[in-house]
């Protein structure tokens, strides 16, 4: 019998997120017939790993240390396999610039942007409106903002919690559209309404938040294109395993019928109502028999 250490928590600001993930995983692998061991991480994770001595991790943590090549190091050096992404793609995927750099060089649609430092910004720097402002490292949508045209705040009124530099983008007016893909398949599209402003940390995690749209309503050509820049995401940045990468779909005034590419996640949500589960039970594929495939398709790098 397998025995599958299911790593979840951590000290991210997505620790809530990733305990909801590994219990939920935790059950399903119980249910394939796993030998099932569900750790809450902290900064001890090789001592704990070395006694428990697990055939393969099931990496359910999200954000920092996490799914930025820093869990999956250690994992290379004690010759653990797990699951999701290796350590480069892990790190390429959540550091933003410069995964936008590599989508550019692939040839994908992007917004335009640039990175401001807090010096910059408290000395007056501007970004003509309506933009986005993100961190550079964090998931979940976890300290994005949107300022709107006509709305009456400058950079300097932002609260400012995360690192000393921010990622900066032209808001995309249109549609959020989301794409799983499964080992070197997009399994489909999913389209995203959240009732609120944007698609924010507590649309993706608060059940009546948000409506899924499953196909997402785009026309056979538009999804048949979500589906392609979904999988070159996930080959750009050489992604393994599960990975989930976000649009914005513009069909409104010039940029009408556009794409354009926000991220990849290299550790998609596996919460009850997290996408790549719905987009895979959607293709037939019940949470059980992805989470059996999610490990048994772990491997190291080395």
């Amino acid at each position: 019998m397998k025995h599958v250490a299911v790593l979840m928590g951590g000290w991210s600001a997505e620790r809530e997120v990733s305990m909801n993930s590994g219990l939920a995983c935790t059950e399903a692998l119980k249910k394939c017939g796993y030998l099932v061991t569900p750790v809450d991480v902290g900064r001890n994770i090789a001592t704990t790993l070395a006694e428990i001595r697990p055939d393969v991790c099931f990496n359910a943590l999200h954000g920092r240390y996490g799914e930025d090549g820093y869990i999956q190091g250690l994992l290379e050096i004690m010759g653990i396999p797990y699951t999701h992404s290796g350590v480069l793609a892990s790190a390429l995927a959540m550091d933003k610039p410069v995964a936008k750099a590599l989508f550019k060089a692939a040839g994908m649609p992007l917004a335009d942007g640039r990175i401001f430092t807090r010096k910059e910004i408290l000395d007056g720097a501007t970004y003509p409106k309506p933009f986005v402002i993100k961190p550079l490292n964090e998931g979940s949508s976890v300290g994005v903002t949107i300022i709107l045209e006509g709305e009456n705040m400058s950079l300097r009124d932002l609260p400012w919690t995360f690192g000393d530099k921010v990622m900066i983008e032209t808001y995309i007016p249109g549609r959020e559209i989301q794409v799983a893909v499964m080992g070197d398949e997009a399994l489909g599209a999913v389209e995203i309404r959240p009732l609120g402003r944007f698609y924010d940390y507590e649309a993706k995690y608060t059940s009546g938040k948000a409506e899924h749209l499953m196909p997402a309503p785009l026309s056979t050509e538009d999804y048949a294109e979500a589906l392609r820049l979904g999988l070159l995401a996930h080959q750009t940045l050489g992604c393994r395993g599960v990975s989930r990468s976000d649009f914005r779909f513009d069909d409104t005034g010039e940029g009408s019928g556009k794409f354009y590419t926000l991220e990849t996640n290299t550790q998609p949500g596996m919460t009850s109502l997290s996408l790549v589960p719905e987009i895979a039970g959607h293709s037939g594929i019940t949470f059980e028999e992805l989470v059996r495939w999610i490990v048994e398709d772990a491997s190291c790098d080395r």
